[in-house]
């Protein structure tokens, strides 16, 4: 097999935007049924959703035409492609690269580009996949194991954290990442194997999965252990999803049931998530990106075992994390020391870490438990999450990227991966990748249904194609959503069957920044949520937080709804000592941020005035056109977009006049 850099130029010239969705498109994903037992609502594929929104199209564009190709080159340039052709003895040396995780970023950038294959088929991009799965294949052992640094030289581990004791597979779970490669292997194979329905990535997982499986257990003969570094637990859970193979999924409870059981293993500790039993865990602790990893999984566990001590495990961890661990830009991980959460209510600004991989485990977490119980609290955190805390971590340029995401910036502070300006790539490369693995699929977050009810989750502009258990719906939107709270609904049935579609009123426009009260508004919310039919009024009924309404009454209608905006100023709980004395600035979904570059004469000297006399205008040649908000003192821009124009000092919480 040549080297690598061939594919570098096959890359560069064919990962071209072909549309996010392509009119007339063939049914590109393989027959894998849905999931559905345990969990009350089923994601609408992204294959079934045409995207045409103003402010998602754009992003996920981005990544398709830029950061793919970007990432490609990135992994040529340090070596993560020879890394499999010297495992698998195409090339000779030393292993290359600094960390022992570096795998797994050839496995999130397959499975970013083969979301966008589900809903833009691109046979140039499906060809070169091909090629880099074999490039993968090359480096698997022949019994399935697969983790080149290992395989290279099981004695010298590229980063010297990891302990090496006799050179034996599996010594250092802690820290030698051979499960968290696996897993992030599992879950980019199942994705590709859905857009494709080739099984070459496939097979590569499901051999390294009955390796798992044989390795792995209680059982005589077998190792009694569990991952350092969560994920293989999720992964797992995926391939059993497509192969009905019961085996996979009992490893990953295993792997779960095991954690802070110290007649299984030596015990990890709180920092990763292994002190104490996951049932007997109700206070998010440790490494954030482990622990939404594992929350993830438990949640899994608690639908598809039906396993009532693992949901009501989840729900003290969620309530935990939102009354008193999370950011308002919804970003977690408040430490830069192990990348962890904080103590309650520890929530530093200039120092947070807020790791962009945490912000993507935490919406995927959220997903699976708003499927779950069909709460619509979990997409208030997704939306905020999104919008805010996860998007900051990609460059407007497609190529620069944030791995910690602060909330406040001198223009100096420095620490581990940066704080105080976009850097082009990372020694630790896991947020880069991450964001190109989870972006082409945000599509999949907008719609929900069970059997007979559409949710409608996200207002994007799109048009979604949603089969039910006895009808077949069309549902478009059209709405400027941001930037204004106006959306126009359509939905088109086939047949007469009954239906109804929910619509979710944002937790904002209910004047509830969070669930938990860690965020309070300080200022009224002007005007209420309206729903109009063909321009005639509703009543607005939604003790759920969803406005109902049937299909039978819809029919042939325009659905109108307008959720009021405007300029809010939000309080922290006095709990957060970072926070007294100052407040925060939002509009609609979006949080904003006071730059020095807007700010240049008074930047330190700023202040809130009591008064809300704030003016709020688009600025379209600005940061790839946005809201700003501004007054006599200040002009603030939405909170992702800072550091797109140099570095500079920054801030989120301000202080408050006469303070």
């Amino acid at each position: 097999m040549k080297r690598t850099k061939l594919l570098l130029a096959v890359a560069t010239s064919l990962i071209l935007f072909t549309g996010c969705q392509e009119e007339g498109k063939k049914d590109n994903s393989s027959s894998v049924p849905e999931k559905k037992s345990g969990y009350q609502l089923t994601p609408v594929n992204i294959q079934h959703v045409k995207l045409t929104d103003e402010f998602w199209l754009p992003i996920i564009k981005r990544v398709q035409e830029k950061t793919i190709a970007y990432a490609i080159e990135k992994c040529e340039e340090e070596g993560r492609f020879d890394n499999f052709l010297i495992a698998g003895g195409k090339m000779e040396g030393p292993v290359k690269g600094v960390m022992p995780f570096d795998d797994s970023d050839v496995y999130k950038v397959i499975e970013g580009a083969s979301n966008s294959l589900i809903s833009a088929p691109n046979k140039p991009l499906e060809k070169l996949l091909d090629s880099l799965i074999g490039i993968v294949k090359t480096g698997q052992e022949s019994d399935g194991y697969l983790t080149t640094w290992r395989t290279i030289n099981p004695a010298k581990p590229p980063a010297e954290w990891v302990e090496v004791k006799e050179g034996k597979r599996w010594e250092s779970l802690f820290m030698s990442h051979e499960l968290y490669n696996a897993g992030h292997m599992y879950e980019a194979a199942v994705v590709h194997f859905k857009a494709t329905s080739k099984r070459n990535f496939l097979d590569i997982a499901l051999k390294n999965a009955d390796l798992m499986v044989a390795t792995f257990g209680d059982a005589e003969g077998k190792i009694p252990a569990v991952p350092g570094h969560q994920i293989i637990e999720t992964g797992l859970i995926k391939l059993y999803e497509v192969t009905g193979k019961e085996a996979y999924l009992d490893l990953a409870k295993y792997f779960l049931d095991n954690r802070g059981n110290p007649e299984n293993h030596e015990l990890f500790g709180a920092y990763s998530q292994d002190h104490i039993p996951v049932v007997d865990q109700d206070e998010v602790v440790g490494h954030a990106v482990r622990a939404v990893y594992m929350y993830a999984a438990m949640t899994d566990i608690a639908a598809l075992k039906n396993d009532t001590a693992y949901h009501k495990a989840i729900d003290k961890l969620w309530n935990n994390m939102v009354e008193k661990k999370m950011y308002l830009t919804g970003g977690i991980g408040a430490k830069h020391e192990g990348e962890a959460f904080g103590e309650n209510y520890e929530l530093p600004n200039l120092t947070a870490y807020n790791e962009t991989c945490a912000s993507i485990g935490d919406v995927y977490w959220n997903h699976r438990m708003f499927n779950l119980t069909g709460d619509v609290k979990y997409f208030d955190v997704i939306e905020r999450t999104l919008y805010n805390g996860l998007i900051s971590g990609l460059s407007l340029s497609g190529t620069e990227f944030f791995y910690p995401n602060a909330l406040e910036s001198d223009g100096k502070y420095e620490f581990n991966q940066g704080a105080t300006t976009r850097k082009s790539w990372f020694d630790c490369s896991c947020c880069p990748t991450n964001v190109v693995r989870f972006l082409p699929a945000m599509p999949g977050l907008i719609y929900s249904k069970t059997e007979d009810e559409v949710y409608v989750n996200l207002y994007a502009s799109s048009e979604a194609k949603v089969n039910l258990a006895k009808n077949n719906l069309i549902i478009t939107q059209k709405t400027n959503y941001p930037w204004n709270g106006d959306v126009q609904i359509n939905v088109f049935a086939e047949a007469k069957e009954k239906f109804n579609i929910k619509m979710r009123i944002p937790g904002w426009a209910k004047n509830e920044v969070l669930p938990g009260g860690l965020y309070d508004y300080v200022n009224d919310m002007t005007g209420n949520v309206e729903v109009y039919l063909d321009g005639k009024k509703e009543v607005v009924n939604s003790l759920d937080g969803y406005i109902t309404l049937s299909g039978e009454k819809i029919e042939g209608k325009t659905i109108a709804l307008k959720f009021p905006m405007n300029v809010r100023v939000v309080e922290t709980s006095l709990q957060v000592a970072e926070n007294r004395g100052k407040v925060a600035l939002e509009y609609g979904p979006i949080v904003y941020a006071i730059e020095e570059i807007d700010n240049k004469s008074n930047f330190d000297a700023i202040t809130i005035p009591s008064n809300d006399d704030f003016k709020v205008q688009m600025e379209q040649n600005l940061l790839g056109g946005v809201n700003t908000i501004f007054n006599g003192n200040l002009k603030a821009i939405p909170y992702y977009a800072w550091s797109n124009r140099g570095t500079g000092k920054m801030k989120v919480w301000i202080a408050k006049e006469n303070q």
